[in-house]
């Protein structure tokens, strides 16, 4: 069994990076959700959360409870301020595993894969609580800047969110060598026939954000959508 703790970043009365709109915490919030509900579709997973609401938690508590449950894998995750754009990871800048800077490598590397067209600023090293008062490998990810127009409008679009999350549990799966359960992997192929496919067009805009409304509407009701 694989004990993974997910955290995500600020909360409660600590709202992190504003922006645009937007509050850190809640967005951390929405993309650990998303990577719990992705990773629970693995065998051998046990998913510990440092906070599933709105609640301040002190950063030696967040290393606290992965260090209580003897964890294999601590995940931090963020969003950034300061005026750049794009996404960048984070271990630990004392000693750390080679474990931790193989995570870093696999993981960085899926999500850059999963979100597309977004500035790559490199794997890197902090004096982070979290990643130094943990006592297994640890990872910071830094998704975008929620200061920034163009990375606030990605920020707001749920399906990029999932794009984030969906990365993120890429990275854990190649990393850990983890196993899709098997009505994961039934219901996979119940989607797609094995010889035929079929497409049905039911929409199409001009504005990207309608194409995504209705999208997510579409999986709601458990139907596969892209946007092309």
């Amino acid at each position: 069994m694989v004990k993974i703790v997910i955290d995500p970043g600020h909360g409660g009365t600590d709202s992190g990076a504003v922006g645009n709109g937007l509050q850190e915490k809640n967005l951390t919030l929405n993309i650990v959700k998303k990577i719990g509900n992705l990773l629970a579709e693995y065998e051998g997973v046990s998913i510990i959360y440092t906070r599933t609401d709105d609640r301040f938690v002190e950063l030696s508590e967040r290393a606290t409870i992965a260090n209580r449950a003897k964890a294999d894998f601590f995940l931090s995750v963020h969003i950034n301020a300061g005026g750049g754009t794009g996404f960048e990871s984070y271990i630990y800048n004392g000693k750390v595993s080679s474990a931790a800077i193989a995570y870093q490598n696999v993981i960085h590397q899926e999500i850059m894969k999963s979100i597309g067209n977004v500035n790559d600023r490199g794997k890197k090293r902090a004096n982070y609580a979290v990643l130094r008062e943990t006592n297994m490998p640890a990872i910071l990810t830094e998704n975008l800047f929620i200061d920034s127009a163009g990375d606030a409008a990605k920020l707001k679009s749920e399906q990029f969110l999932l794009q984030v999350a969906h990365g993120h549990v890429e990275g854990i799966v190649k990393a850990f060598g983890l196993k899709r359960k098997v009505a994961a992997q039934t219901q996979t192929k119940t989607n797609v026939a094995p010889t035929q496919l079929y497409r049905v067009q039911v929409g199409a805009f001009a504005d990207r954000k309608n194409a995504e409304r209705l999208a997510e509407e579409l999986k709601k009701k458990g139907y596969p959508a892209i946007i092309v």
